[in-house]
């Protein structure tokens, strides 16, 4: 289990054969446009600073060319940074010599792509032992490992089939399996679920909670769709250009978008499965008694199982049991509805 979050410190990324010559200029407010037509380097990621909690999801979203693929790959050094940190166990990565990095690469970090990335000629099972091969595991035990694996991610019984035999949700469970079979703390996962038709998408985000549950990984999950990210980020952070523009709980997002650019974004969300009843619920009075509903659950949810249980008013409970606050049907719907408080209105509108 991971025991340690990372952490992006002031990261900058600037393409071109002397990228390093204009980041004072950045610093000092050079545009992205202005860095491109005068010098012809081109601003991937500016200033970015972000705490992905160990054992969590971290989803980070934007459009394409936000910056968010080229993020992902300054966590395991696939692209050296111009500038800034990235620090894992208290270690910089940016600072690893050769050995350590490739060290740090096999054993702590592992990634999952948009296209799969599985080797055609080589079998299910050979796909997943793949990691541990390079690590030089016994093959006995590799495979134990991966069977494992494989199992878990719904693909018993396909251990001989090759890629071109699966479909694209399939090749995805192997890529999964893959990852996991290394028993990285770091799971890196690009647009993992992007090329997937979206029922074997949710599918797939299910497979990956489920897991996430058990694991406890620190997980980076790149994503350009918000109800992607909803669903699986304990925390999120939004790229536009090349910089955050917002990061925070998707619930925090949802009520208060930073600026017009979120605004839209979020104009279409479901809000009834991103706000939780501790949001609008009313203060607990003196010896309350009623439904009970856990603190932390959704709106939606907590809607559908009142209303089977035929109550229009619950109690909103903590860890221990103790009322926190009551709900009623009208307020959940009405929140489920329009915008929740008073300034946010404005931000929303």
């Amino acid at each position: 289990m991971a025991s340690h979050g990372i952490e992006i410190k002031s990261l900058y990324k600037i393409f071109g054969p002397d990228g390093t010559r204009y980041i004072d200029a950045v610093k000092d407010g050079m545009t992205k446009s202005e860095l491109n037509e005068k010098h012809g380097h081109v601003l991937g990621l500016k200033d970015i600073n972000i705490s992905m909690p160990a054992g969590g999801i971290t989803v980070v979203m934007g459009l394409s060319g936000s910056g968010k693929s080229t993020l992902i790959r300054h966590i395991n050094r696939l692209i050296d940074p111009t500038a800034g940190e990235v620090l894992y166990d208290g270690e910089d990565v940016v600072k690893m010599g050769q050995n350590e990095l490739r060290e740090f690469r096999r054993h702590k970090t592992a990634m999952v792509f948009q296209k799969f990335a599985l080797l055609p000629h080589r079998t299910v099972m050979e796909n997943t032992v793949y990691g541990l091969d390079i690590q030089g595991i016994a093959r006995k035990d590799s495979e134990k490992t991966a069977q494992r694996w494989i199992d878990r991610v719904g693909l018993s019984g396909f251990e001989k089939h090759y890629p071109n035999q699966l479909s694209g949700g399939m090749q995805q469970r192997v890529g999964l399996a893959r990852a996991l079979a290394n028993d990285a703390d770091i799971l890196l996962m690009d647009e993992a679920f992007s090329a997937l038709d979206p029922l074997i998408r949710v599918d797939m985000q299910s497979v990956l909670l489920d897991i996430q549950d058990e694991l406890k990984k620190t997980v980076c999950f790149i994503t350009h769709d918000l109800d992607e990210a909803l669903r699986l980020g304990d925390k999120i952070a939004i790229l536009r250009d090349g910089e955050v523009v917002q990061q925070g709980s998707g619930q925090d997002i949802v009520l208060r978008p930073a600026d017009e650019y979120i605004s839209a974004f979020v104009k279409e969300v479901n809000r009834g499965r991103v706000i939780m009843v501790d949001t609008i619920m009313a203060p607990a009075s003196e010896g309350i008694d009623g439904m009970k509903v856990p603190s932390g659950t959704v709106l939606e949810a907590a809607a559908r199982d009142m209303t089977d249980a035929g109550q229009s008013k619950a109690v909103v409970t903590g860890k221990d049991g103790r009322p926190l606050g009551t709900i009623d049907l009208h307020t959940i719907i009405s929140a489920m509805v329009t915008p929740v408080g008073h300034d946010d209105d404005q931000v929303a509108a």
